[in-house]
């Protein structure tokens, strides 16, 4: 996948290029309007564009995860989505195994972020884990590891940032118009000569829509740009995994839920392997302009039959796409050989059991990440004290008996 590499780096360039013009023309027009001079207003647009880019590159993941309101962990925590990731990293080829992080939540969704492949991180809600069987989780793991392999992390991320930044300066600017101009406030004064005011009327106008069209514009070339990584991340799944049933059947799951993931906005969304501020149902998140429809996304990878190559993931995506091309790279296709797909992982206990334990190995490990007390009475029974029960002692809910909590 050198040519899609080679791609996102030059997209990469051209985004940070692109962003900044529109962050300059806002600048330019906002100096005018509001501080009296164009050259003021690019000279801070500059400066805010420096700023965004040395975070974007150094410290991007670092937001990103913060915003999730991920937690890291190790192997000890959770052992099963560890050698799900190893697995996958190894498929994949990867130099480096990935940080993996958890975000507290129900609603079941993943993300990965980083610099590049050596300083890369994969973050799933507690949902997810508690949702997916084994072969699920795979497909979705494969999936953020094929952003990861793809270089898409450090471009979305560059994204994100830098349309968080016009998207600030555009609310701010939209308040202090509302607000600052009921208060008569304002960089110049319209009460001198005509010309003057006309001018000053013109500027404010042009302020006015730039403040309204530049975020929209920006957004819609972030997600133009996330839809095709999206089906080369599914086509990545289905090469490492062997399976893309699995990958289908957790998209399937995903989309189906209730819950809503609280710590998603508008500037973090594209980074989920589905969009999380959408209503439930497939029909409902087609509508996306993040991501592809994922009930198409569904339907390529189940008619890929027995087969898991790149190739048969591309004929079937030109299928689906009658009259346009495909998504892989020519390069990547003329070395892609045949790879068969592998049959379903035999399950070692029943569904009913499996479901338990996954819920009771996801309740365990965010007993541990919030800093819960353990504890076991005589009587046999086990349970947890939150860390903001303010006593030193608890009564068991089984038999009674008053038990001191450890290190109170």
């Amino acid at each position: 996948m050198w040519e899609q590499i080679r791609a996102n780096k030059q997209k990469s360039i051209v985004l940070v290029i692109g962003m900044g013009v529109l962050l300059f023309a806002i600048g330019y027009f906002l100096g005018e309007a509001f501080l009296g001079s164009g050259v003021s207003g690019i000279i801070l647009a500059s400066i805010i564009w420096l700023i965004m880019n040395l975070v974007a590159f150094f410290q991007g993941d670092n937001v990103f995860l913060a915003i999730s309101k991920a937690k890291k962990i190790e192997r000890h925590d959770h052992p099963r989505l560890f050698n799900i990731v190893e697995e996958m990293k190894i498929a994949s080829g990867l130099p480096k195994m990935p940080d993996i992080y958890i975000i507290d939540n129900p609603a079941p969704n993943a993300f990965a972020t980083g610099r590049d492949p050596n300083k890369a991180a994969i973050a799933v809600t507690s949902g997810l884990l508690q949702r997916l069987n084994r072969d699920e989780l795979q497909g979705v793991v494969a999936h953020e590891i094929g952003h990861i392999k793809n270089r898409d992390i450090l471009l979305m991320i560059i994204s994100g940032i830098m349309l968080g930044t016009i998207v600030l300066l555009a609310d701010l600017a939209l308040l202090y118009l509302i607000f600052g101009g009921a208060r008569g406030g304002g960089g110049r004064r319209t009460s001198g000569g005509g010309g003057g005011g006309q001018a000053y009327v013109i500027i404010l106008l042009v302020a006015i829509v730039l403040i309204i069209l530049a975020p929209i514009i920006a957004r819609l070339l972030y997600f133009a740009m996330s839809r095709k990584r999206e089906y080369l991340a599914d086509a990545s799944s289905a090469l490492y995994t062997r399976y893309p049933e699995g990958l289908a059947s957790a998209l399937e799951k995903i989309s189906s839920s209730t819950s809503v993931l609280s710590s998603a906005n508008r500037t973090t969304a594209p980074m989920y392997i589905i969009n999380p501020l959408h209503k439930k149902g497939l029909k409902a998140r087609d509508l996306t302009s993040t991501h592809p429809p994922i009930s198409e996304r569904i339907r390529i990878l189940r008619s890929m039959g027995g087969n898991a190559s790149f190739a048969d993931y591309d004929g079937v995506f030109r299928q689906v796409h009658k009259g346009g091309g495909g998504i892989i790279p020519g390069a990547t296709l003329q070395g892609a050989g045949l790879v068969a797909a592998r049959e379903a992982a035999v399950a070692e206990k029943p569904e009913k059991q499996e479901k338990l334990e996954r819920a009771r190995e996801t309740s365990d490990l965010l007993e541990k990440l919030n800093h819960y007390t353990a504890l076991d009475c005589a009587c046999g029974a086990k349970f947890r004290v939150p860390p903001d029960f303010k006593g030193q002692r608890i009564k068991c809910p089984r038999c009674g008996t008053i038990n001191p909590i450890p290190g109170r």
